[in-house]
């Protein structure tokens, strides 16, 4: 038999929880840049697959051939296409997005003024979505019966219903079409109204810095429609996902325990199902806001909403390939920044994975 000792006041070595993080850090990264690589070879080989000759939407049909040639060449589409992926990538990188001839501006100035307004679209959505979820799929798991039904039917109609189509019904409905109760497709503000100061470009955040109500509730009731509109199928999927979760852990053991210690039902869902039923949900609430962010060009131009949406349909619509490019990486980029974030949000809630690679 073999005594292992050990110095009184040590502490246990680390080495392999050190080398498990290590190990996933590296994984990650490689799946990052895998991720990108992919993103930017796709988005850089379909757009100049489509037929077409942008240096002939922009100088007019009318334009002499030595015209359209200078403009190729001022466009660098008579060189290789290796090394226009090359300085494609080399651009982004270094925040050179081009020059959008569709808006007449640089890529990245349009990106910075349009952004803003989709962040704050998709952060509403992302709120109406989690809070619409977690009360609907907790009031399906802790009644059950005809609750359940109605949430399980709800999220079916939800994942299979197009957002641009709710986006119509709640305008001829809801909106300046119907009974008049919120704004239609008018923009972020009402005319009369001045945006706020800008500080982070939300008019309803800044509108709360500036001390403005009235600035802070016309952008909360422009909001609604579209964010509603937004949240519909993310919201559908997080109260399958939150459902599921919460049935999952109802029947675990440990509630079984913490009941017969005379805690009430709804004490020991609230407290204890619904906590542990959040935490792998974690992950997918940011790839969901990820997906509001980069996927709500529909429904900004159904609401005339002055995001990156307006500026990627009229990329496409024109052959801008700048804005185009710039669109999807950008798009690649956020899914991984949020979806990193989510990661580690989860590391730092779940003490099970603060843990996890010690001694087994």
């Amino acid at each position: 038999m073999t005594i292992t000792t050990t110095t009184a006041g040590a502490r246990p070595r680390r080495a392999p929880a050190l080398g498990g993080a290590l190990k996933r850090a590296a994984t990650g990264l490689l799946g990052v840049l895998m991720t990108l690589l992919l993103a930017s070879v796709v988005s850089f080989v379909v757009l100049r697959a489509v037929p077409g000759d942008p240096a002939r939407l922009i100088v007019g049909p009318l334009a002499t051939p030595d015209v359209l040639a200078g403009v190729r060449a001022q466009l660098g589409l008579d060189d290789p296409l290796w090394l226009q992926y090359l300085r494609y990538v080399r651009d982004f990188a270094t925040l050179q997005w081009g020059y959008s001839y569709s808006n007449g501006a640089d890529v990245t100035a349009v990106m910075a003024a349009r952004l803003p307004a989709t962040l704050e679209l998709a952060l509403w959505a992302f709120l109406f979505a989690v809070v619409g979820a977690v009360v609907v799929a907790t009031l399906a798991s802790f009644r059950g019966g005809a609750f359940a039904t109605v949430a399980k039917v709800v999220s079916l109609v939800g994942l299979g219903t197009p957002q641009f189509w709710v986006a119509l019904v709640l305008i001829l409905v809801l909106g300046s079409s119907g009974l008049g109760v919120l704004p239609g497709p008018s923009g972020r503000l009402t005319s009369f109204l001045e945006p706020p100061a800008h500080v982070t470009g939300l008019y309803t955040v800044d509108g709360l810095l500036a001390g403005q109500p009235i600035v802070f509730s016309d952008a909360l009731a422009h909001l609604a429609l579209p964010a509603i509109s937004l949240a519909i199928i993310p919201g559908a999927f997080l109260t399958r996902l939150l459902t599921a979760n919460q049935n999952d852990v109802a029947r675990s053991p440990f509630v079984t325990v913490v009941r017969s210690k005379g805690v009430s039902r709804w004490a020991a869902h609230r407290r204890h199902v619904l906590h542990n039923a959040l935490l792998p949900s974690v992950s997918s609430a940011g790839l969901v806001l990820a997906s509001l962010i980069t996927g709500s060009v529909l429904v900004e131009s159904v609401f005339n909403w002055p995001g990156i949406g307006q500026v990627l349909v009229q990329g496409i619509q024109r052959q801008d390939f700048a804005v185009v490019q710039a669109f999807v990486l950008l798009s690649a980029v956020l899914y991984v920044a949020a979806n990193t974030v989510a990661d580690i949000a989860v590391a730092l809630l779940d003490p099970r994975l603060r843990v996890r690679g010690g001694s087994k």
